[in-house]
């Protein structure tokens, strides 16, 4: 069977569809006979950007919070590095809060 990884990405609420199509389209989100399927959970991101950032909102020195969409999607072992890639090729921030875990197959638990 082929091993399945949990993608999560935090993404400002204004880059959200943009960067879960890029996902979708690079095979993330593949469920049966579904494609491009998700999981949405909306929040405030907080950041400090230091005197050597160049952020995509808000400047260095200032404490930023911005309404963010953490976006979770299902990927294949074969698709997760260009999944990944095409969410950085879109993703506004100078350093993505992103987080990868291999899923465990229940049936053989």
């Amino acid at each position: 069977m082929t091993k399945l990884y949990k993608l999560i990405v935090n993404v400002p609420s204004t880059h959200a569809d943009r960067v879960r199509k890029a996902m979708g389209d690079a095979g993330a989100g593949q469920v049966g006979n579904y494609s491009h399927c998700s999981f949405t959970v909306k929040g405030t991101g907080r950041f400090l950007p230091n005197e050597n950032a160049n952020p995509h909102i808000g400047v260095a020195g200032n404490l930023e919070s911005v309404e963010e969409e953490q976006i979770q999607v299902d990927v294949t072992a074969d698709k997760i590095t260009d999944v990944i890639n095409a969410m950085k090729s879109v993703h506004p921030y100078e350093e993505i809060g992103f987080e990868v875990y291999e899923q465990v197959n229940w049936k053989n638990l």
